[in-house]
């Protein structure tokens, strides 16, 4: 048995370990929001973006940048210190820092903060800061509040449910609209509009989904019916897929689906595991006593 003070144990990266002390107490309350301080965390983090996006959006209107172009300045430079420091925080509470780092949401919170440095060191590039509106993807992680993340739970188990029956049914509106896009070509023509068949598709997309720009329109008797044909198939093609995920989800409502919470796993980061789960569903790691108060 190797002994604590061991050169094994003692070359353990820090990083690796099973997370306990204060990185524990800090994962639990920025990744998981079942406890007290987790909700308000996350609260105090919307709350942020959204103020941030505020002064984004004044910041680009002439006449308020010449007269508060400074206080502006001064909010975002504000944000930009707490979203650094939430960033570093989470890097340093996670065992696997490079996989939060490359996840969807660690890609997000890098862009959260880069753009300002990028402004600031490289002036060039002022014109980046405009992604700053990416905040608001981090506005998602409300989902994770225990009001939200049942409901968004069964509408991502629904979706992933019907995803064949949807790939089938828009396989079949892809298949329709090349068909009709080329017959209206061959009936209409390039003297109506209907210049090539990739044309007479943008048509037929745009007729299937009752947009209608206007921008071509058939000229024939033939070539109208054959739109009012594709209007009405098409106002009734758009109610298919919400009927296939609402029944998936009558269904699980039906079978009485285990309540999930945000309950996450420290070493793939994957989140919604039940309660009195022992282990993560995805990688199999041991997951923590679930804390909740």
């Amino acid at each position: 048995m190797t002994s604590p003070s061991s050169p094994t144990t003692a070359a353990t990266p820090e990083f690796g370990r099973p997370l306990q002390g204060w990185r524990l107490r800090c994962y639990t309350i920025i990744f998981e929001a079942d406890t007290r301080a987790g909700r308000a965390f996350d609260l105090g983090l919307i709350a942020f973006v959204l103020l941030s996006l505020v002064t984004v959006v004044l910041d680009s209107v002439a006449e308020i940048h010449l007269q508060y172009g400074p206080w502006l300045t001064g909010l975002e430079i504000f944000f930009t210190a707490v979203f650094t420091l939430e960033y570093l925080l989470r890097l340093a509470c996670v065992r696997q820092p490079l996989r939060y780092a490359l996840s969807f949401y660690g890609i997000v919170d890098l862009l959260a903060v880069l753009p300002t440095y990028l402004a600031f060191f490289v002036p060039e590039l002022y014109a980046l800061v405009d992604v700053r509106v990416l905040r608001l993807l981090r506005v998602f992680r409300i989902l994770k509040l225990n009001a939200y993340v049942a409901e968004y739970a069964s509408l991502a188990q629904a979706l992933r449910a019907s995803s064949r029956k949807i790939s089938v049914f828009i396989s079949a509106v892809l298949m329709i609209v090349m068909v009709m896009g080329t017959v209206m070509y061959v009936v209409e023509g390039p003297a109506n509009g209907f210049t090539s068949i990739p044309t007479s598709v943008y048509w037929a997309i745009s007729t299937m989904t009752t947009v209608g720009f206007g921008d071509i329109t058939p000229k024939t008797d033939l070539g109208r019916a054959i739109a009012s044909l594709m209007m009405l198939l098409g106002w009734g093609v758009l109610a298919v897929p919400t009927g296939i995920v609402t029944a998936e989800m009558s269904a699980q409502r039906l079978a009485g689906a285990p309540k999930a919470t945000t309950r996450s796993c420290h070493v793939c980061l994957s989140e919604g595991h039940q309660a009195d789960s022992k282990f993560c569903r995805h990688c199999g790691a041991a997951l923590p006593p679930y804390l909740r108060d």
